[in-house]
């Protein structure tokens, strides 16, 4: 079908199963509401607060989701490695080293639509494990995905709100959606960049914000003030969805808009105590 628009809605950072459970409430009347046309999550969190499962995979394809992009501990449940060779949907960061397993990109058909829609997971190295260039990995897959499709999404998975801003000027044109993941801490500055490319430096996670950074706050605050390792144990309460829904014209492949969504709204909501 030929439509001029194409709505993409994005879920951050899904950590654990407070995220899981609300995600499992809230997506289908957000798909419904944005009249989502893909949808992508990333998942690298979704299984106890690190890493993910076959179970939880099979999950979010039941809630509506597409694609399920990853970050650094996309290798963190080994037991998941075997069906990451075998299912294209699920991908991690393209540039860690050759010989990992799992895809870091792909060319996906949407649904109802004559065009399809290139979705690439790369992992920045500020502060991060030393591993290969985002940059130069980027620009090869862009140039692949490009004989397919005008339409690219990049989750950036990535520490430093620099090296997103980097990446994303130095694609701004190229892609139609760039949005960064990580931090966890939704940032307020969606914006479609001069040459037509949609940017948030971090959309934020969808799971328990009565924590830190969706883990037991309690466990956190012992780990910095006492300098020794503790044991991470998973949050709950005062749980939120982060994510961003963003329209592409689907003859150019540049952005005509992009929002982000934060439900239930923090004004309208307290931290436990």
């Amino acid at each position: 079908m030929s439509k001029s628009l194409v709505n993409i809605l994005f879920v951050g950072d899904i950590v654990g199963e407070p995220g899981l459970s609300l995600l499992e409430t809230i997506l289908p009347s957000l798909i419904k509401k944005h009249e989502a046309d893909f949808v992508i999550a990333n998942g690298e969190n979704s299984h106890k607060g690190k890493g993910i499962n076959r179970s939880i995979i099979k999950r979010l394809y039941d809630l509506g989701v597409h694609v399920i992009t990853g970050g650094n501990h996309s290798f963190a449940k080994w037991k998941v490695f075997d069906y990451m060779k075998e299912d294209g949907n699920i991908l991690r960061p393209m540039n860690y080293p050759r010989g990992n397993p799992g895809y870091g990109f792909g060319v996906y058909e949407i649904p109802d639509f004559d065009q399809k829609i290139g979705v690439l997971n790369l992992q920045g190295r500020t502060f991060m494990q030393a591993i290969d260039d985002p940059f130069s990995t980027a620009d090869w897959v862009i140039e692949r995905m490009k004989e397919e499709t005008d339409i690219i999404f990049i989750d950036f998975h990535a520490e430093a709100t620099a090296e997103k801003l980097a990446l994303a000027w130095h694609l701004d044109g190229e892609i139609s959606i760039f949005v960064g993941t990580h931090t966890h801490i939704p940032t307020h500055d969606a914006r479609i960049f001069p040459k037509g490319t949609g940017y948030i430096s971090d959309v934020g996670m969808t799971g328990s914000f009565d924590s830190v950074l969706g883990m037991d706050k309690h466990t956190s605050m012992k780990r910095f003030k006492l300098g020794t390792p503790h044991r991470y144990k998973l949050a709950n309460g005062n749980n939120h969805l982060c994510a961003i829904v963003a329209k592409v014209d689907t003859s150019s492949g540049l952005c005509e808009h992009i929002e982000p969504i934060i439900y239930p709204d923090f004004h309208s909501s307290n931290l436990e105590k």
